[in-house]
């Protein structure tokens, strides 16, 4: 049993080195209660999105998927907004700001970005330490899908417009 549990950590840590896709899930938990500092100083609490379906995004500007899948983030975003979708995106606490800010700034990143400057944020949310890792809140504040690595990002528009569609 132990070396199944190993095996199974394994492939998921080769699975993100590598970009693939792996999800974590598709039953629904309520997200964490969390405080979300954003570049500008101000906060977001994860009862601000409820309510929204939001997509959280754990990234970092040194991950090359993460950078590689902003630009569908972006797109994603500027999709959905004027429904009721929210994206926050939350750099890792080993990101230094500056980069970060250079990033936002460079790439106009249309959405809140926050700095999770001392990894509460990702504790919180599963203990997350790879990136990208990418949850789907609906408007009930419930984790509804989760992925670690780019998802695809036509069955994840599929699933935003479902969520949308819910009263």
């Amino acid at each position: 049993m132990q070396i199944k549990k190993w095996l199974a950590a394994g492939a998921l840590v080769a699975g993100a080195a590598v970009g693939a896709v792996v999800v974590l899930g598709s039953g629904t938990s309520q997200a964490p209660q969390s405080t979300f500092v954003l570049l500008d100083g101000s906060q977001q609490t994860t009862a601000d999105l409820k309510g929204k379906v939001a997509l959280v995004n754990f990234w970092a500007t040194s991950c090359t998927t993460c950078v590689a899948e902003m630009p569908e983030i972006v797109a994603t975003y500027d999709k959905y907004k004027g429904q009721g979708f929210e994206t926050l995106a939350v750099a890792m606490s080993y990101d230094p700001p500056s980069y970060v800010v250079n990033f936002t700034e460079t790439r106009k990143l249309p959405f809140k970005v926050a700095i999770d400057n001392t990894g509460a944020v990702a504790k919180a949310w599963g203990d997350v330490k790879l990136t990208p890792t990418t949850y789907i809140v609906n408007k009930r504040g419930e984790i509804v899908k989760s992925y670690i690595g780019a998802p695809d990002f036509e069955e994840l528009h599929k699933l935003i417009e479902r969520l949308l569609a819910e009263a």
